[in-house]
């Protein structure tokens, strides 16, 4: 399975693909072709792999978190910690790789979009370190609520422009991004931020991602002596997701990805793609007996044909999560793939679910999770009490909490 995938047309299956203005095409093609010289460089692979030890702080530890699981009497949860790379997040792994492609290509512009900020604040950070330009778009609706992000990325020297079109949220700050990159093309980079997006993005971030799951299986047979039985991780765009997922594809481990479940798949305000009952449909069917305003069908969807979430008129819908990385329509085509096949299993949980995680990490082992990472974390919870407690379960906590403590304490307040 990982030795042939995308096809050399970018596709996933009938996923993937380059969907884009004719002017965007010659930048892919140079893309492409940057990239597929330059992943087997020996010195460009040195340079990338000694930052991720010096700069990053890779490897990330592997915590079994004890006292969770004490608490829930089941199964073993462990922790790989993305939370504690550099910026708080694995983000950093994809933009410090495609800013270090993007100097190689001799651009010097480089653009991004973010929905909970930390892939801009990921890319601001190594833009500063490379001595890029950098400017970054954001819906305003997630500026408000992330504002230590936004902040921070000022601080480091980038431009955050706020997105007032649409729904304020991350899927049109990539709609202005692409508006940029067309009308910059020559001298711009556009680092997307998660494994979505035209081929050879989706590629491009998955190899890049992909040193998640190297360690965390070196780690696992190192501290456990044995792989784990399942390995969660949540799913927005499916950046972290793919990135542990994918050292594991040819393992007897079972993989499950989370998605933003919001206020319940009945209600129409989420963001499932694969977990939402139309998704297991014929592509285009409609499910009646699911929500009656939010569908799951195959689109094309920013650059890729995707699962993306439509309305009854097959307009792009909105979506709602409590976690501004998860508030996306589409998810990256290997995800869609991956479903396909029956190897990753998709599930949703709340933002209720997701919230009780959060504070149940929090008191019981001192780590503070994003949000994000608080719903895989919700479905390890949900499993592990009736699991022997010889199973092991791997979580990817993929960032911290810090950026998210506005909104959890008005959740809070809120009850």
């Amino acid at each position: 399975m990982t030795e042939y995938l995308p096809d050399p047309n970018g596709k996933y299956g009938p996923y993937g693909g380059r969907y884009v203005p004719e002017t965007l095409m010659p930048a892919l093609d140079d893309l492409i072709e940057a990239y597929e010289e330059l992943r087997d460089d020996a010195s460009f692979r040195a340079e990338f792999e000694h930052l991720l030890t010096t700069y990053v702080g890779r490897p990330t530890p592997l915590t079994h978190a004890r006292r969770l699981s004490e608490h829930l009497g089941g199964a073993q949860i462990y922790l790989k910690r993305e939370d504690l790379a550099h910026t708080g997040a694995h983000k950093i792994n994809n933009a410090l790789g495609q800013a270090l492609l993007a100097k190689r290509m001799g651009k010097r512009r480089v653009i991004a979009e973010t929905g909970a900020g930390q892939h801009g604040v990921a890319t601001a950070t190594a833009c500063a370190l490379l001595g890029l330009q950098c400017v970054v778009y954001m819906g305003t609706i997630d500026m408000a609520r992330q504002q230590p992000n936004v902040d921070r990325m000022r601080l480091l020297g980038a431009e955050v422009r706020g997105v007032e079109s649409g729904t304020k949220t991350l899927k049109d700050a990539v709609n202005e991004a692409i508006r940029d990159w067309v009308t910059n093309v020559r001298d711009t980079y556009y680092i997307i931020g998660s494994a979505l997006g035209p081929h050879p993005y989706p590629l491009i971030c998955r190899d890049f991602q992909s040193v998640i799951g190297r360690e965390a299986r070196a780690q696992m047979l190192s501290q456990a002596g044995r792989l784990p039985d399942q390995v969660i991780a949540c799913v927005g765009g499916g950046s972290n997701a793919i990135g542990i997922f994918y050292a594991f594809l040819d393992d007897p481990v079972e993989l499950v990805g989370v998605e933003a479940g919001g206020f319940g798949l009945h209600t129409g305000q989420h963001a499932a793609r694969l977990a939402n009952d139309s998704a297991r449909l014929t592509a285009g069917a409609i499910d009646t007996s699911a929500s009656p305003s939010i569908y799951s069908r195959v689109g094309v969807f920013q650059g890729m044909r995707t699962m993306v979430l439509q309305n009854e008129d097959g307009q792009i819908a909105e979506t709602h999560s409590i976690s501004a990385g998860l508030d996306y329509a589409g998810v990256g085509p290997e995800h869609v793939y991956l479903r396909d096949l029956q190897r990753v299993t998709y599930t949703a949980a709340t933002d209720k679910a997701a919230l009780e995680a959060f504070h149940t990490l929090c008191r019981l082992e001192g780590i503070i999770p994003a949000l994000e990472s608080s719903h895989a974390l919700a479905e390890a919870i949900k499993r592990a009490p009736d699991m022997a407690r010889d199973t092991i379960l791997l979580v990817n906590l993929s960032g911290r909490g810090d950026k998210d403590l506005n909104t959890v304490m008005k959740a809070s307040a809120e009850g």
